[in-house]
C-alpha cells in the first residue's frame, strides 16, 4: 500500500510541474493554445482527413513541444538556483534549453503543416463559416480569452514571472 501511495504521490507532484510551468510561463501558455484551438477544430469538424498516422504526428509533435517547455522550465529554475549573477555558463545552459524548444516548435509546425495542408478542408471551412457568420464571431471572441490567458495567466492568480 506505502508504493501505490508513492506512485500517487509521483503523479501529484508531475502534475504540479506541469501547473507551476503553466502558471509561470507565457510560451507554455502559447503553446496550450495553440494545441487547444487545433485539437478542437479537428475533433469537432469533420473538415480534416486524417488517419491513425497523421494523429500520432500531431499528438507526438506537440507532446514535444509542451514537454520540451517545461524541461527548459527545469533547466532555468536550477540555473537560477545555482547563482544569481551573470555567467556566461549559465546563458549556454539556458540558451541550450530555449533552443531546444524552439527546434521543437519549428518541427510540430512543418509536421502540421504537412499533415493539414489539405486545400478541400480549408474550402469545408471557409464554407461553413460564410454560412455561419454567428460562429466566427464567436471564434473570434474565443481569441480575446485565449490571449489573456497567455499574457496573464489564470485570471485571479498572481504569476511571479511572465516572461
Amino acid at each position: 500500500m506505502e508504493k501505490l501511495k508513492a506512485l500517487f504521490k509521483s503523479f501529484y507532484y508531475a502534475a504540479s510541474g506541469v501547473a507551476a510551468t503553466v502558471k509561470t510561463e507565457r510560451n507554455m501558455r502559447i503553446h496550450l493554445v495553440c494545441v487547444t484551438y487545433m485539437f478542437s477544430i479537428l475533433l469537432l469538424t469533420d473538415w480534416f482527413s486524417l488517419d491513425k498516422s497523421d494523429w500520432c504526428a500531431l499528438i507526438l509533435a506537440s507532446a514535444l513541444v509542451l514537454s520540451g517547455e517545461i524541461v527548459n522550465t527545469a533547466i532555468e529554475n536550477a540555473v537560477n538556483l545555482v547563482t544569481t549573477e551573470y555567467s556566461e555558463f549559465a546563458k549556454k545552459a539556458k540558451d541550450a534549453g530555449s533552443g531546444a524548444v524552439l527546434v521543437n516548435a519549428v518541427f510540430a509546425v512543418i509536421i502540421g503543416l504537412v499533415v493539414l495542408l489539405q486545400p478541400k478542408a480549408f474550402r469545408q471551412m471557409h464554407l461553413y463559416f460564410s454560412a455561419n457568420p454567428l460562429m466566427l464571431l464567436l471564434f473570434a471572441l474565443s481569441i480575446v480569452p485565449a490571449t489573456i490567458f497567455i499574457f496573464f495567466g489564470i485570471p485571479g492568480r498572481h504569476n511571479k514571472k511572465n516572461k
